[in-house]
């Protein structure tokens, strides 16, 4: 296969893991245990302590239950186009070992994440190297990328999210039923700049990330939505911007996560070394091209 199609295929490969990287990780947090044994409700109030604390606690209330069965989608617009990625599988919320089917551009994609190395199997013959599966490092894409400043998408700054949510960004919206439970929807507004890197984050996404989560009568997460509006990096002075027209200056990004059926089993193996074609340098080169 040419080296574009392995471009591609790493692009996809990273798309596809980000898209579902918010919550797991989370769960060796530790800094709110406390606060999750608390009741999720706290006061009944639209704003304050209550909700704020059923917020926090959520991500180690889910995290506690270790795994679950997870939907997923992410759309991503630019200059009046967009692309959607769906998946489904499982996920251990510990850990971050998954299972999944990609959907995109109607072809089919088997993703396993295992020990932080992201395994995917593309369509019959979309594979590099007459092998069937492409392997990246997570570790080492997620070095570049804090590299880069880019720590949005480093599924280990998950749990910073709710460290970064104070009374004044929350507000409880109502009630709605997600996969036939009935949740609690609240509206979250991330302070950008209480997050790793948040000066040089706040320049791409600006000031607060607007987030929403829907939880049950156990105070875990059903459904979070996040969408982000990121603007292009600025180039320091003196490098190249021959790529600048070819990127658009503004993406928008909603994800949205669904969790049911929590203690499920997830059997996450990886493929055999010598079915594997190794991406990370292709990935990690994406990273620093698209900078």
């Amino acid at each position: 296969m040419v080296r574009s199609g392995r471009s591609r295929i790493a692009a996809l490969s990273v798309t596809g893991v980000l898209a579902g990287a918010l919550l797991v990780g989370c769960g060796d947090d530790g800094d709110t245990a406390d606060e999750a044994k608390k009741p999720a409700a706290g006061r009944d109030a639209d704003t304050g302590d209550g909700a704020t604390e059923a917020v926090r606690s959520a991500y180690d209330r889910t995290a506690e239950e270790e795994t679950a069965r997870i939907m997923l989608q992410t759309r991503t617009s630019a200059e009046g186009k967009s692309a959607t990625v769906r998946g489904k599988g499982a996920v251990d919320l510990d850990d971050g070992d998954s299972v999944l089917t990609l959907t995109a551009d109607g072809q089919q994609i088997e993703q396993r994440v295992v020990d932080q190395q992201l395994y995917q199997k593309p369509p019959a013959g979309q594979a590099p190297d007459d092998k069937p599966w492409v392997r990246i490092d997570l570790r080492k894409v997620a070095a570049q990328q804090r590299a880069g400043n880019q720590s949005m998408n480093d599924p280990a700054q998950s749990a910073s999210l709710a460290k970064a949510i104070d009374d004044k960004d929350v507000v409880k919206k109502g009630t709605a039923t997600v996969g036939g439970v009935t949740t609690t929807q609240y509206r979250v507004r991330v302070d950008v700049a209480e997050l790793p890197d948040g000066a040089a984050l706040s320049k791409q996404i600006g000031p607060t990330l607007p987030m929403d989560l829907w939880l049950d009568d156990q105070g875990r997460i059903r459904r979070q939505q996040v969408d982000m509006t990121i603007k292009a990096a600025p180039r320091p002075e003196g490098r190249s911007s021959q790529r600048s027209s070819e990127a658009p200056e503004r993406v928008t990004v909603r994800t949205v996560l669904e969790f049911s059926d929590f203690g499920t089993e997830v059997e996450a193996d990886a493929p055999p070394a010598g079915k594997v074609t190794d991406l990370t340098d292709e990935a990690t080169k994406q990273q620093r091209s698209a900078r």
